[in-house]
């Protein structure tokens, strides 16, 4: 039986790692995780959410017709599990995200809103 003390963790040594801590090993079923709702300024956001130390992570889905009342500055890693997501950058540009696709900007560095046409279900790390 091999020893798992043993075991080589060859990412430990960089220095850019982004560091997850005091987490142990964990299931969600997110059809327990009790839903809360918030309002866009059209349509409805409904979240799921856990909050693991400072990661928070949450499964979303808008409503169609969905769109932010507010431009965003929190950092997210965010994954598009069914519908379309639309989301633009404060310099106008926009970007469109489809199931299997995903997006990520840190704390701060670029502001964004989204709005989906037809509802949309995502994973959001942040």
């Amino acid at each position: 039986m091999p020893d798992r003390g043993a075991v080589s963790l060859p990412w430990r040594n960089r220095v850019d790692d982004m560091q997850i801590s005091n987490i142990p090993f964990g299931i969600t079923d997110w059809s327990l995780v009790p839903r809360t709702e918030h309002k866009g300024e059209t349509g409805l956001a409904h979240w799921r959410t856990r909050q693991l130390g400072d990661i928070r992570i949450r499964m979303v889905e808008y409503t169609p017709g969905y769109r932010a009342d507010h431009w965003c500055g929190k950092g997210h890693i965010l994954l598009c599990l069914t519908g379309e997501l639309h989301t633009e950058i404060e310099d106008g540009r926009c970007f469109v995200l489809r199931p299997g696709m995903s997006y990520q900007v840190a704390d701060g560095a670029e502001l964004h809103r989204s709005f989906t046409p037809v509802g949309a279900t995502l994973f959001i790390v942040d």
